[in-house]
């Protein structure tokens, strides 16, 4: 497979695409794992050191109401692709994910993977003129340990270019080199894949710095579209020993974030956002290089990070474990220091990057694409935005504690169902963040008419609905 890559990754070093260049608009999607909406200095923590973070704030736009396309990464991902809803590309939990015999629920057959009928946004753009390269996680695959199953859903059969170490696994099996699990060799040992000889132990999140940096430092002056999905700050909790060591002191009774290893994966993170942006400023194309930083599902509460005030973490169905930090930096565009506080989700980037570079995309992909381009709050915060709802559907049970449910933000207004027991959830979110106070029976008309679109939405989109056993 490491053959196979450094293949794919000198091919695509190698394609010359006509056009003038040297005027467009690149774009770095770069998606943190398991980021909490608290986990930046910029939004909160009183722990994490992210210098770069905060600059990137400082100098683009902050999104108060930042929100994933699920609360487990699988489905984010295929969204960040595609600009669908899970409940559209039936892509609805973390692949493989979680089964029990006594979950109450038949969770339905649901799709394991990234069907190649879409027309992924590294398609769009590599057919645009852009160069496409995928770096770190991709999760998207089969559950397979066959390798002809696997490798038609790797990235770059899905438009990139280069893929660097994207494959079937959602987390490493060990944040250094040779990044497995135990002893375990081959497809089984969750080893990330990497197209050249590594230094022993050297750090995964650093690792991935290096060889994006390589990949823009080769593409000199033309376009590019790179989508940099960290494998951190998902598990196993590994800090940089460098970065543990400086964190351990300063934690102190009392503080909410307490985890001196996850405190050292974020700020990894953020030192590889600064290099990032370094190498952009040497090679003179910051100016003209868009960077959008979001997460892919809300913090592990509790084990990892803590997400107060908002309710609970990854995998319920509350809002720590959808809402995430969300900054983009479109530079002479988004006014610095500016901050939104308009509701944005997953869905809205495969559009704003198609705007932002003038690619058109496919006619037909982008007829069934959820998303709005959020352009005109790049260019104004306050500007009208014509949406009234964004939506979540997760018919599944995860032991973050969800079990089957959907929900719908309106506004301020936040309405959870669960299927297990047909009861909901409705929540004022700007009077009540922690969803605290459930005002379904205090408000009944509001329920009902969140649940009515709600339930109108799953129909448009062709929503898939876990079943109860006994029927």
């Amino acid at each position: 497979m490491k053959r196979l890559i450094f293949a794919v990754a000198m091919m695509g070093l190698c394609v010359l695409v006509p056009t003038a260049r040297a005027e467009r608009t690149n774009v770095i999607v770069m998606l943190v794992d398991d980021w909490g909406w608290r986990d930046a200095g910029c939004f909160g923590s009183d722990l994490y050191e992210t210098p770069n973070i905060d600059r990137l704030a400082a100098r683009g736009m902050k999104f108060t109401n930042g929100y994933a396309a699920c609360t487990v990464c699988s489905p984010t991902r295929a969204t960040m692709m595609t600009g669908m809803y899970p409940g559209r590309t039936h892509v609805t939990d973390w692949i493989p994910g979680h089964v029990k015999p006594k979950d109450d629920m038949q969770v339905p057959d649901w799709t394991q993977r990234l069907e190649l009928k879409h027309t992924t946004l590294a398609e769009a753009m590599r057919a645009g003129g852009y160069h496409t390269a995928h770096v770190g996680k991709w999760h998207l695959t089969p559950r397979s340990y066959d390798s002809a199953e696997l490798e038609p859903y790797y990235p770059q059969n899905q438009g990139f270019e280069i893929n660097i170490a994207g494959n079937q696994w959602g987390a490493p099996g060990s944040y250094y080199y040779p990044y497995r699990r135990g002893k375990q060799t081959g497809i089984k040992s969750r080893t990330v894949n990497f197209p050249a000889d590594i230094p022993e132990g050297r750090y995964l999140t650093d690792m991935l710095a290096d060889h994006a940096l390589r990949i823009i430092k080769q593409w000199g002056d033309e376009p590019f579209f790179m989508y940099w999905a960290t494998y951190a700050v998902h598990t196993p909790l590994q800090g940089r020993a460098d970065l543990v060591k400086e964190y351990k002191p300063k934690i102190k009774p009392g503080m909410q974030h307490n985890n001196a290893d996850y405190a050292a994966m974020v700020t990894a993170v953020d030192e590889a956002l600064g290099r990032l942006v370094d190498t952009l400023e040497a090679q003179g194309i910051a100016d003209r290089t868009v960077i959008i930083l979001t997460g892919d599902n809300g913090g592990l509460q509790g084990r990892s990070t803590d997400n107060s005030p908002l309710r609970a973490g990854k995998g319920s169905a509350y809002e720590g474990g959808v809402r995430v930090p969300t900054v983009i930096f479109w530079p002479g565009v988004t006014p610095p220091g500016s901050v939104c506080d308009e509701p944005v989700i997953t869905t809205d980037y495969y559009p704003t990057v198609l705007e932002i570079t003038g690619v058109t995309g496919n006619a037909q992909h982008n007829a069934s694409v959820d998303g709005h381009s959020l352009v005109p709050l790049l260019k104004n915060p306050d500007a009208q935005f014509d949406r009234d709802a964004i939506y979540w559907h997760y018919p599944h049970y995860h032991p973050g504690g969800a079990s089957p449910y959907a929900a719908i933000r309106a506004r301020d207004w936040r309405l959870v169902e669960f299927y297990e027991d047909n009861h909901v959830e409705l929540y004022n979110l700007a009077d009540d963040i922690g969803e605290k106070h459930n005002l379904a029976k205090s408000n009944p008309a509001k329920a009902k008419q969140l649940t009515d679109k709600l339930h109108a939405w799953q129909k448009t989109v062709g929503a898939q609905f876990a079943t109860k056993k006994s029927q």
